[in-house]
């Protein structure tokens, strides 16, 4: 049989079984009602003990309480030295072994909580939802600026390593009764741990992804602490202004790739906003041809039948001559004014729910065409089309709908994403109050693609 003790008692000694007339020490808690003392023992096979030697020392110290309290007084009763039938249920045996893990709790909570077991967050999906939006550390204009102060930096760094000052140490320590010998033995170890310092926070800065900066700055913190550790003896420790020189080049390193990720997206939809610019041009140049050609083909139509005195036929083809000038002159208005567009709200409940609506501009001729672009290959179904509204100054238009929605976007990092948690009869009523009264708008997406996928999907009835 083993001795068992309750939960607060401290572990007794391998063997250890009380002496007559033993009682508990006063101060240790009462054990929970149908506590067993003692349980049937298990054989172990003999292997060496994995703990650090300083926590068996602990343990070994709080056991020798048992025998201490020998001959302390309680009130408890007398606990008998003879060991109980061994009967033991299976419920006293995992009674017991909840008790041994709430104890175990205790001692890692009160370790943790002394800074025994710091632990670093290494994943990266994590630490980005923690630190959320992205905050510059030092503002700069471009990831030109940032390169140059990057290069500031590494001349700082290599100046304060020259100069001997990136670690701090004893001046006066002895070894072999040698001063001198002493002070080489702390000037080769200050290389030694220099070199561990740089080459953590080298990978530190090799690893950066965006936005886990924090997560980096926390490595070399922890880096700082346990070099300065192993120098405690001589008084050594990495010099705290190289360390923050370190830590502002992990914020600019991080900074600069924000900003050139920053800048290609940006690069990106400007070369995309003058694909879109480019072929609007095209379609309005080919639709001024178009009219042209048959304007002067109604023009010439026309004197033949004013020569043939043919006048209802004549006044006919005028009305229909004026249509097209009309045509020409807004086709005119649109190449000059190259700001006029539609605004197009659309949907795709297939591919992003029935929340979700996408709030744009195009300059093409035929809107519809640019949606069907969208809904190509990067979503597996065809978007839905709510609205499609001209406007003179469409570009506006459509920054204050974004404006109007703007904590609702889906992508809150990158900006120029147009998705928005919205249903379409709330941009309806936004639009509304912006232009005035909308002749056509579809309230509830059709989703024919979807619609009719979804009873051919596995496990769908």
């Amino acid at each position: 049989m083993r001795f068992n003790p309750p939960a607060g008692w401290p572990t007794p000694p391998e063997g250890w079984t009380p002496p007559p007339g033993w009682n508990p020490d006063p101060s240790w808690p009462d054990p929970p009602p149908g506590w067993q003392l003692w349980l049937p023992a298990e054989p172990k096979p003999a292997v060496s003990d994995p703990r650090p030697a300083s926590l068996v020392a602990e343990e070994d110290a709080a056991a020798a309480a048992y025998v201490a309290a020998a001959s302390t007084p309680g009130p408890k009763p007398p606990i008998a030295a003879s060991a109980p039938s061994p009967t033991a249920s299976a419920a006293d045996d995992s009674a017991a072994l909840l008790a041994r893990i709430a104890v175990l709790e205790a001692a890692l909570t009160a370790a943790q909580a002394g800074g025994a077991g710091e632990v670093i967050e290494l994943n990266d999906q994590r630490v980005l939802q923690d630190v959320g939006i992205y905050r510059y550390h030092h503002p700069l204009e471009g990831a030109a600026a940032y390169k140059d102060r990057l290069r500031e930096i590494e001349g700082q760094v290599d100046e304060v390593v020259k100069a001997g000052r990136a670690v701090l140490g004893a001046d006066m320590f002895t070894f072999d009764g040698s001063l001198a010998k002493g002070r080489k033995m702390v000037a080769d170890l200050g290389k030694l741990m220099l070199r561990a310092y740089n080459a953590e926070a080298d990978n530190c800065v090799r690893s950066l992804r965006s936005g886990n900066v924090s997560t980096a700055k926390k490595r070399l913190e922890s880096a700082v602490k346990a070099i300065e550790k192993l120098g405690a003896i001589m008084e050594m420790r990495v010099n705290p202004d190289y360390h923050a020189l370190r830590i502002a080049e992990l914020e600019l390193t991080a900074d600069y790739q924000m900003k050139v990720q920053e800048e290609r997206e940006r690069a990106r939809d400007e070369r995309e906003l003058l694909r879109e610019q480019r072929r609007a041009e095209q379609e309005l140049a080919s639709e001024r041809e178009r009219l042209d050609k048959e304007k002067a083909h109604y023009v010439s139509v026309l004197e033949t039948l004013r020569a043939a005195g043919d006048q209802a036929a004549a006044d006919e083809l005028a009305t229909r001559l004026a249509d097209i000038e009309q045509a020409i002159a807004d086709n005119d208005y649109r190449i000059a004014n190259i700001r006029a567009g539609y605004v197009y709200v659309i949907s795709n409940v297939g591919a992003f729910g029935p929340n979700v609506v996408k709030i744009g501009m195009t300059r093409r001729l035929e809107p519809r065409d640019r949606v069907r672009e969208l809904g190509d290959a990067s979503v597996p179904f065809q978007y839905d089309v709510h609205a499609l509204f001209f406007s003179e100054d469409a570009i506006a238009l459509e920054n204050e709908l974004h404006k109007a929605f703007a904590d609702r976007r889906v992508n809150q990092i990158n900006q120029r994403r147009e998705f928005f948690f919205a249903t379409p009869v709330e941009v309806r009523d936004i639009l509304a109050e912006k232009v005035g009264g909308l002749l056509e708008f579809t309230e509830e997406p059709e989703a024919l693609e979807y619609i009719q996928s979804r009873s051919l999907w596995p496990g769908e009835d």
